[in-house]
């Protein structure tokens, strides 16, 4: 806190553009009429449709391996994330050295010891957001294996069960926006780690991993490859 005084005023431009680029995207992709057209909300459709199929099958061992990947790619992020957080804090405990191994570097801006924690913090909260959102995706994951193990067994002559089969989408759907979210904290405690540099950095990288995310969500091949739908 006794760092707050020693912010510039390009300090401050950049932290509020740095949290309305996240704030205001997450808004935007997942709550917005705009978000319709997303990659969000697109998968989202065809994960119903695969719960539908899951109720249609007797054998869901195709069903249980695909939920296995899903857990599988979240349990590594959220295990890397692991060892991110940690790094970080010895970066913490190590500021006086920082300070003096970057003391002579060209671009500067890194400023006093208490500067250069609440600097290294914003990364770091970035992070420990990133790491909650993956291990509640994990735990979603994991509901959505009880659902599906508890899944009335498919018979070809009775009409699929629409109510579970919502039921089971929206597990999946709760699952995988938390795993988006935890992607896009990482991109953006990324943008973070640009502020070590200079307050400019951090605003440019804001707007850049913004733009990035923007054209993956809505302009990406992906997406067209899946509206595309059969």
């Amino acid at each position: 806190m006794h760092a707050l005084p020693h912010l510039s005023a390009v300090d401050w431009i950049s932290l509020v553009l740095f949290f309305a680029c996240w704030g205001g995207y997450a808004w935007f992709s997942e709550h917005s009429r705009w978000g319709d057209s997303g990659l969000v909300r697109t998968t989202q459709t065809y994960r119903l449709d695969w719960a539908r199929r899951m109720l249609e099958r007797e054998i869901r061992v195709a069903d249980s391996t695909l939920i296995g990947n899903l857990m599988t790619s979240v349990s590594f992020y959220a295990n890397t994330t692991i060892y991110i957080i940690a790094g970080l804090v010895a970066a913490l405990g190590a500021s006086d050295k920082l300070i003096s191994v970057t003391a002579e570097l060209p671009f500067g801006g890194i400023g006093n010891r208490e500067l250069l924690e609440i600097k290294l913090m914003l990364v770091l909260v970035s992070f420990v957001f990133a790491y909650f959102k993956f291990t509640w995706s994990l735990r979603q994951f994991n509901l959505l294996s009880i659902l599906v193990g508890a899944a009335p067994q498919g018979q070809a002559d009775q009409p699929i069960n629409e109510k579970y089969a919502q039921r089971v989408a929206g597990a999946n759907n709760l699952a995988g926006d938390d795993f988006n979210r935890g992607i896009r904290a990482y991109y953006f405690g990324l943008a973070a780690s640009g502020w070590l540099l200079s307050p400019l950095v951090l605003g440019t990288l804001a707007l850049t991993v913004l733009i990035v995310l923007y054209r993956r969500d809505f302009r990406s091949p992906a997406l067209e490859l899946l509206r595309d739908k059969p």
